[in-house]
């Protein structure tokens, strides 16, 4: 077949899989890219954590759509190419480097199984350089400022505000908070609860004028109440973004693009929400607090 160049790579497995069905009682199992990423996920979920899972089952998901029919051929079919034309696409978008530099990542590690397997000769994420982070950071909060914008809030956004400069909690978390996570009885108050982006369990100190502020809400009726109900349970925080840039501009408090986005994106400025997380960790580095308690209180897994 070969000498008449009729010997295909289809034809060329299948007379491979009856010489081992023969020999072994086994034949030789095939993946298309879905097939296995697919299986990878699986093995995933059984050994990290919910996130950690469904970040690669997203990411795979967008490489199947990008290429389209021919996620149904072999995992060995794809190439380097494959995947710097994915990230070259996903970079049009205007998506920050240290995602496409994940993104690979991500990708890295699914084909780097299938060649454990030897389902693949080459890893085609290899040799593949990170792109450098061209994004400019967030800027902090001054005290000055935060006092400025508790000022201009009123309601459950005051409340949020303090969380956010007092325990460095992202917008997600501080609006989940329930009250079975804060113990202001014990010698040493703390509020302790789970970052919904990492699922690992992070305890910080209540500063006194947060146990001030959190002595004079109502009582609950039980533990399992959210602190801020009408907050809790979003699946969307957009809205509490923009009402925080409100609060800033009724604070006076100056606000800079500092990354633009596609209309499939979402523009990126120097003060947001998140910014009072940085403050936080930023006052800590500033009292002399080492890099690795501010990432335990902050629940960061690298410096």
């Amino acid at each position: 077949m070969a000498a008449e160049r009729t010997l295909t790579a289809v034809r060329a497995r299948d007379l491979l899989n009856g010489v081992l069905q023969r020999v072994s009682g086994e034949g030789l199992r095939v993946f298309t890219v879905k097939e296995w990423f697919d299986h990878f996920a699986k093995q995933k979920r059984k050994s990290k954590s919910e996130k950690t899972a469904l970040r690669h089952e997203q990411m795979h998901e967008e490489f199947l759509a990008f290429l389209g029919p021919r996620a149904n051929l072999n995992i060995a079919a794809i190439t380097q190419k494959d995947i710097l034309d994915f990230r070259d696409q996903r970079e049009a978008k205007e998506i920050a480097p240290v995602t496409l530099n994940l993104d690979v990542t991500v990708l890295w590690a699914a084909f780097n199984a299938a060649l454990g397997q030897g389902h693949i000769r080459v890893n085609p994420c290899k040799g593949i350089e990170a792109l450098k982070d061209k994004a400019t950071h967030k800027k902090v909060f001054t005290p000055e400022q935060v006092s400025a914008l508790l000022s201009a809030a009123d309601g459950d956004c005051l409340d949020i505000i303090l969380l956010g400069f007092y325990c460095g909690m992202r917008l997600n978390d501080a609006c989940n908070l329930r009250w079975r996570d804060i113990d202001l009885v014990a010698p040493i108050k703390t509020i302790t609860y789970e970052p919904r982006k990492t699922g690992e369990a992070v305890t910080v100190a209540v500063h006194p004028a947060l146990e001030d502020y959190l002595l004079s809400l109502p009582a609950p009726d039980n533990e399992d109440a959210f602190v801020f109900p009408s907050l809790a349970q979003r699946k969307n925080v957009s809205p509490l973004s923009k009402a925080f840039r409100k609060i800033m501009r009724r604070a006076r408090i100056a606000q800079s693009l500092i990354r633009e986005r596609n209309q499939k994106g979402r523009s990126v400025y120097s003060h947001s929400f998140h910014s009072l997380r940085h403050s936080f960790s930023t006052i800590l580095a500033n009292n002399n607090v080492s890099e690795e308690v501010r990432m335990r209180l902050t629940g960061h897994t690298t410096p």
